[in-house]
């Protein structure tokens, strides 16, 4: 009895949230989260090194994003040591789950962390990248990075040159031994 009872309040309850704001109040809030993640914000706190949860249960193994997305501006975050690896979470993804051994496609734009200045972008070119991940195909940061990202997610990367391209750089671009900022938009994992 007081299950059926606890039940029937639940479903009374979210009936009223469902009733209770308008379209256009949705919209607002939804936007809101969009705009801050699309400017690739730097404030707040950062992620830790460790993965994030898993895909949940009926995740499709191949996912392709369908969000409309803008290139994100990309600034220098503060108060981060530029030596230690750290991402940051702008965007949680709601696809399926990055892993060693998948295709992935992304979006991206690049930034250093000394001079602040973009080095390279998918977006400039409208052309998103593709690579095997963990295979190294790309600097070990992003291996690292995007291993743990959802379809549709955006994350924030902070490489130290070891994680990029090291004391040889990439000249003429990426200088020796540079902190590089990736923010990364996961497309599609197959």
């Amino acid at each position: 009895m007081k299950r059926s009872i606890l039940i029937v309040a639940f479903c009374v309850a979210l009936v009223v949230a469902g009733c209770g704001g308008s379209s256009s109040d949705n919209s607002s809030t939804g936007s809101t989260e969009s705009s801050t993640a699309s400017t690739g914000s730097s404030t707040g706190s950062t992620g830790s090194s460790e993965s994030p949860e898993s895909g949940k249960p009926g995740d499709p193994s191949e996912t392709t994003s369908t969000a409309k997305k803008t290139k994100p501006t990309v600034t220098v975050p503060k108060g981060i040591s530029p030596k230690k690896y750290a991402f940051r979470e702008l965007e949680e993804g709601t696809g399926a789950t990055a892993k060693k051994g998948d295709t992935v496609t992304v979006q991206y734009v690049g930034v250093g962390y000394d001079s602040e200045e973009e080095f390279d972008s998918s977006w400039s070119r409208n052309e998103p990248f593709t690579f095997t991940l963990g295979a190294g195909e790309v600097i070990k940061g992003w291996d690292q990075g995007v291993e743990g990202m959802k379809v549709g997610g955006r994350r924030e990367l902070l490489l130290p040159p070891g994680l990029a391209y090291g004391a040889a750089g990439s000249p003429p671009s990426i200088g020796p031994n540079e902190t590089l900022i990736f923010v990364i938009d996961l497309l599609s994992v197959e």
